[in-house]
């Protein structure tokens, strides 16, 4: 457990991840739309590190321009559920403190 928890928690991973699971496949800077703040390093980092924990897919067409998508493997796709409900505790927390701070 303390091996895949170590994969997800980095800056931004499980955020990749969620939107990944949610949205399907999706390019390069759609992601980094979807991502205010990421700069392409950390996405390109974050995206090769998940690419090499066998999570996401990089597929890569020779188009002109490249065409470069991501989306998840088998095994990205397990962890649905998981993201699924930190996005709603997430926003449930995040609702809550709004409410406190009102």
């Amino acid at each position: 457990m303390d091996s895949l928890l170590q994969t997800i928690s980095g800056p931004w991973t499980s955020y990749i991840l969620w939107l990944l699971s949610s949205q399907g496949t999706l390019r390069f800077g759609e992601l980094k739309a979807k991502m205010p703040g990421i700069s392409s390093k950390v996405l390109t980092e974050r995206l090769r590190m998940l690419e090499g924990a066998g999570l996401v897919n990089r597929d890569y067409k020779p188009t002109i321009p490249p065409s470069v998508s991501y989306s998840l493997t088998p095994r990205g796709t397990e962890l649905k559920d998981v993201l699924d409900g930190l996005n709603v505790l997430a926003l449930r927390w995040h609702a809550e403190d709004t409410e406190v701070e009102a």
